[in-house]
């Protein structure tokens, strides 16, 4: 059986051959820096194929996710609205200044016939080649400015569907059957909304202002959607979805009554022409296992070990059954990056021992690799999963 018919299988709800078994490797900067420190990290194609020749190397099943699936929409991922186009509308203004020689701020001032809304995006270069982004001024502060980025921010960019399908044609090739492909598609809407809003307000919006709240959950979903169903027709094989900021720490009866709806109804979409979504919520996990049973996502990850999470993941397998495909994740922090070889192989095998039962699950390291990141704790990951991993 090869590697994509095995996780297909999976995500089918059928008995592979054997566990899956994968490394989440982020495709610029981290680990994939560490082993390719001279390649550009902006030139996002051949670092996604170093993520497939690597996964290869080390014999695993090769899972390789797009991040920089295309260069122009990193506010649909990374926050803030809008300002790489502009209408007769939307009108973008931005400046760029230097803080503590490490972090590029880009200050802009957005436009609209209804007024002015402002943002502040971060990008923070954590070591060479390693870059964090983030929407440090988020745009929405006011009912107000959620009804101008309603009204005016700019839609997708007409040509970008067909830069996505020739980036994603290209990664899948060069990939065959050696595994599958994803693109970390736009958020849940209740991460999308974070990256928008303030989130000591987003968490307690849904109880001091609803009629606002399900405006913002609205606009979360509706901005999404054609670049979601451009990466669909793309060919991709699962939609990387976010949906961490509504940790278990949120509680399953908020989670149920205030989020669950607009996740779900976006999974809907994900999901509506028959592509997989993963759901990834790589924090607190065991108060919406549950829950996720009904959001009707075919895949849930990570289920993040301790201290990185709580996971349960034998009480997990419990509640789950077969709803849903679970990935079980071995500590790519404390174990895979910090620990010794030995500390690695007992994590693998329990944690594939557990998962293992009745299928349904892939074992994978819990989130991506991080730099420093020795390859004997790889080789004592990958030749213990291997050692477990078949099926009678």
């Amino acid at each position: 059986m090869t590697s994509r018919q095995r996780f297909l299988k999976v995500l089918n709800g059928q008995m592979p051959d054997r566990v899956p078994v994968t490394l989440f490797i982020q495709d610029s900067g981290h680990f994939l820096n560490q082993m390719y420190p001279d390649i550009d990290p902006w030139e996002f194609e051949t670092l996604q194929l170093k993520v497939i020749e690597l996964q290869k190397q080390l014999g695993v099943d090769v899972f390789v996710r797009l991040l920089s699936c295309t260069n122009d929409c990193w506010h649909v991922h990374f926050g803030g609205l809008d300002i790489e186009h502009q209408t007769d509308t939307w009108q973008v203004e931005t400046t760029t200044q230097w803080k503590n020689d490490k972090t590029l701020l880009k200050i802009s001032r957005i436009t609209t016939p209804d007024g002015v809304l402002t943002q502040q995006m971060s990008i923070f270069e954590d070591r060479k080649g390693t870059w964090m982004m983030a929407c440090t001024e988020k745009p929405i502060k006011t009912p107000a400015d959620l009804e101008m980025a309603i009204k005016y921010e700019p839609r997708m960019p007409a040509d970008w569907p067909e830069k996505a399908a020739k980036r994603v044609a290209r990664i899948k090739k060069a990939l065959g059957d050696d595994g599958i492909l994803g693109v970390w598609s736009p958020h849940g809407p209740f991460n999308t909304a974070s990256i928008l809003i303030d989130q000591d307000q987003l968490y307690c919006l849904f109880l001091t202002d609803p009629e606002y709240y399900k405006r913002l959950m609205d606009f979360a979903i509706a901005r999404s959607l054609d670049y979601l169903h451009a990466i669909d027709q793309a060919g991709t094989d699962v939609h990387c979805i976010g949906g961490n900021v509504a940790g278990g720490f949120i509680g399953a009866q908020h989670y149920n009554e205030h989020i669950l709806p607009f996740e779900k109804r976006y999974m809907d979409a994900v999901q509506k022409n028959g592509t997989p979504g993963c759901y990834h919520n790589c924090g607190e996990i065991m108060n919406l296992v549950a829950s996720y049973k009904q959001l009707g996502a075919r895949w849930v990850e990570p289920f993040s070990p301790h201290p990185l999470g709580d996971a349960d993941l034998a009480h997990a397998k419990q509640i789950v059954g077969d709803s849903y495909v679970m990935t079980g994740g071995v500590d790519q922090v404390n174990l895979i990056q910090k620990g010794s070889p030995d500390d690695v192989r007992k994590a693998t095998e329990k944690t594939i021992k557990l998962g293992k039962p009745g299928g349904g699950f892939i074992l994978q390291s819990a989130d991506f690799l991080e730099y420093g990141t020795p390859m004997k704790n790889l080789q004592a990951y990958v030749d213990t999963a291997m050692q477990y991993a078949q099926y009678p």
